[in-house]
């Protein structure tokens, strides 16, 4: 492998799991320790990793697009969008995280009568002319990789809200909990978590046993996942433990807890 591509998919490497030891990358990529050191070293020097006694830790913008992680994963999305609109009753008032999945959630609940209150451009921009939507926007310093607004403006501004859900997505789950990509954004989520009656998390199976950059918050802060029909039985059995209800999106109906349920919103 040849040098600029094997330190890219070392970087590849760190951002999907947040944190690397040099004895993983050694480990993994079937290299040397002084190799593994002088990639790390390069990647700190041009402030992509944070080096740090033994490893490496990621603090670059995700190196997905917006656009490419829209289509990553897209039928999944749009199952699992299609089984969360099916369950929000007309005239809630419901808070949307940023992200692709809760965007296909956002495009399900046009012709509906709600209130949707968000951080997300591309959920606003989305939404914007609906008229049976009342949407109420949250402001702050918007990150440009994902078009959602961060930061102690957005967080002041969700103090002063309260919403029936939360439907939000995650960068990586597992036993220790939520993660996502940015320090900023889950200071941002946190809130949301705590100006929402019941926390949604809609993801699909793939993130699953994968960390990020920033820890979010435990399994059993979620009141509900919603995920396709890839999901481990041992996950299902974990996240019930931990007193999280499951839906499965499985075919044209949805897996609730082991009972296939048959919901409108798979009607084409």
């Amino acid at each position: 492998m040849l040098l600029g591509e094997r330190r890219t998919q070392v970087l590849k490497h760190i951002e999907q799991l947040g944190f690397v030891s040099l004895q993983q990358l050694v480990d993994h990529f079937g290299i040397s320790e002084s190799t593994a050191r002088r990639d790390v070293e390069y990647l700190d020097g041009i402030s992509k990793v944070q080096k740090t006694r033994g490893g490496a830790a990621y603090i670059g913008e995700s190196m997905a697009s917006f656009e490419e992680r829209t289509v990553a994963a897209l039928k999944e999305k749009k199952e699992i969008a299609q089984a969360v609109a099916a369950m929000v009753e007309s005239g809630e008032v419901v808070l949307l995280d940023g992200g692709t999945t809760t965007l296909e959630v956002a495009r399900q609940l046009i012709g509906r009568s709600l209130t949707v209150v968000t951080n997300s451009v591309p959920i606003i921009n989305l939404l914007i002319n609906q008229p049976g939507i009342e949407l109420i926007s949250i402001g702050g310093y918007v990150y440009p990789q994902t078009g959602v607004a961060l930061g102690p403006i957005a967080q002041a501004a969700l103090k002063a809200v309260h919403a029936r859900r939360l439907i939000m997505s995650v960068g990586g789950i597992t036993e220790a909990g939520l993660f996502n990509s940015n320090s900023l954004l889950v200071e941002t989520e946190r809130q949301m978590m705590e100006s929402a009656d019941e926390v949604w998390v809609v993801t699909d199976s793939g993130k699953f046993g994968r960390s990020a950059l920033a820890h979010l918050a435990p399994l059993d802060s979620m009141d509900r996942l919603i995920t396709d029909d890839g999901l481990d039985p041992e996950w299902r059995l974990r996240l019930q433990d931990a007193g999280v209800e499951v839906t499965e999106v499985k075919g044209r109906g949805t897996r609730v807890e082991g009972q296939e349920v048959l919901t409108a919103a798979f009607d084409s």
